[in-house]
């Protein structure tokens, strides 16, 4: 078997594992997904040696349309603040239908995420390093004047964190919204750079 049918293979079980964990609400075991699948334990350890490579391939599925949506913005001639405000806003459109579209199965995802989280790291990385390559875009315009790209990549994933982090859409998705998003983004690119604008004062809080 080729590693190209081998990876056809994993993609295909991991979709049906997905399937399965959507109709049951429940993570899914080697074990359990060829009993549904009715096929023999063997064929799924040929592709899945190891428990946490069906994991790690149920989150690569998880990942990917999210992925693809970072990959068009970075890929699209948008000015930079245009840029910033789509790379954010359409994963987090894609975040809210998901979550809408089925709650319960949204938030056993969001478990399974914080639990194994280090599936997730390398797609977490891949997005802070597509947000520093648009800090330097908006360097570039003129924007976020003499900040440190690691540093402004890090206050600005706070500020946008709860439009991109699952947990927090499924808790308070409501009160989030795309018009909200661009008053932040438009925030950034206004005000934020190197300069102390006062807000840090000179003394310590009272009572510490």
């Amino acid at each position: 078997m080729s590693e190209k049918d081998i990876e056809q293979m994993r993609s295909r079980f991991a979709r049906e594992a997905m399937a399965l964990m959507d109709r049951t609400g429940e993570e899914v075991t080697r074990t359990r997904l060829a009993a549904e699948l009715k096929i023999a334990r063997a064929r799924l350890d040929a592709v899945f040696p190891e428990e946490s490579d069906l994991l790690e391939a149920i989150t690569a599925e998880w990942f990917a349309p999210k992925i693809a949506v970072m990959d068009e913005v970075m890929a699209s001639g948008l000015p930079p603040r245009r840029k910033m405000y789509e790379f954010i806003a359409r994963r987090f459109v894609l975040l809210r239908r998901n979550f809408e579209e089925d709650p319960a199965t949204f938030r056993l995802y969001v478990e399974m995420g914080e639990r194994y989280f280090e599936y997730a790291q390398s797609y977490i990385d891949l997005g802070d390093h597509y947000l520093c390559e648009l800090i330097a875009e908006a360097q570039a315009d003129g924007h976020l004047a003499g900040m440190d790209v690691d540093f402004a990549r890090s206050v600005i994933n706070q500020m946008v964190l709860c439009y991109i982090q699952p947990y927090l859409i499924a808790m308070i998705g409501e009160r989030l919204s795309e018009d909200k998003l661009a008053h932040i983004v438009d925030a950034i690119f206004d005000g934020l750079d190197a300069n102390d604008g006062g807000a840090r004062g000179t003394s310590q809080f009272h009572g510490m």
